[in-house]
């Protein structure tokens, strides 16, 4: 593995295809995080799911033999309404959405709304109907800011891949004729909210996830370093095809969960 003169002290990690696949942990999974917590390196979760809420997050962790805490989760939602409240402070907003997208909004002290908005914030939303489009479409029509959590078309699931909030946003998109504000991975907006909260800057930051589209090109464009685990989407036989997707390529390589523990215990001596 190649060795990057470069600060560690704080890690952002992905967790669908580099903690754990579906409901099942990834082997060395539990023994990286007890590393962590041990060694006192600061890390947080970073997911682009919108539709969890932090502590969802953490007892699904918990269930799979992880030590986990709200706290040590960044989502989409999340960061998707912070973002919002920093632009305009107790806007109203129509959502479309989750639980934990819901939830974020109503932290982030806005308001949310079924008329004239001063945002839509859309994410996945497995109950979205042709109803709630047509007024998401008319309020992006009458000049609503467009934000969605998060732009993957297909999510796995335990029955296969289903669509996602960017195909939900795809036909808002086509219809309302607005790009939107995309706040999730491979977007720095959600990497540097996170870096806030984990209180480290990107210098001395490592992103570590499995896919290149997403985690790596969200880490190369917030300035973090990177590191690709073959855990999940990425593997060594895709490897060109998905760098090629990403535009760029990780600072190092891991196969497995144990092989990125002993490349942290060994490069923190730097």
């Amino acid at each position: 593995m190649t060795t990057i003169e470069r600060k560690m002290s704080g890690l952002l990690i992905d967790l669908d295809g580099t903690i754990y696949h579906g409901s099942k942990r990834i082997e060395h999974a539990d023994k990286l995080i007890a590393d962590l917590r041990t060694g006192g390196l600061a890390y947080k979760y970073v997911t682009n799911n919108s539709s969890a809420t932090p502590e969802d997050v953490a007892d699904r962790l918990k269930a799979m033999g992880i030590e986990a805490y709200a706290d040590d989760v960044c989502t989409s939602a999340q960061a998707a309404a912070s973002y919002i409240a920093e632009k305009l402070p107790g806007a109203s907003v129509f959502v479309i959405g989750e639980k934990g997208l819901r939830e974020a909004v109503v932290c982030a002290g806005l308001t949310i709304t079924e008329d004239n908005p001063d945002y839509v914030l859309q994410g996945i939303d497995r109950e979205f109907n042709y109803s709630r489009l047509a007024k998401a479409v008319r309020y992006i029509l009458d000049g609503a800011s467009y934000v969605m959590t998060n732009p993957d078309l297909l999510l796995p699931t335990e029955n296969g891949l289903q669509p996602g909030a960017g195909s939900i946003g795809a036909s808002l998109t086509a219809a309302g004729g607005k790009q939107p504000v995309v706040i999730g991975k491979p977007s720095a907006i959600l990497m540097n909210y996170s870096l806030n909260r984990l209180g480290r800057t990107a210098a001395d930051t490592w992103v570590i996830g499995d896919n290149m589209a997403t985690d790596i090109a969200a880490g190369h464009a917030s300035g973090c370093g990177t590191i690709l685990v073959l855990t999940g989407l990425t593997r060594s036989d895709n490897y060109e095809y998905y760098a090629e997707i990403a535009g760029c390529k990780p600072d190092v390589i891991c196969t497995r969960l144990d092989e990125l523990r002993s490349y942290i215990s060994t490069y923190r001596g730097i």
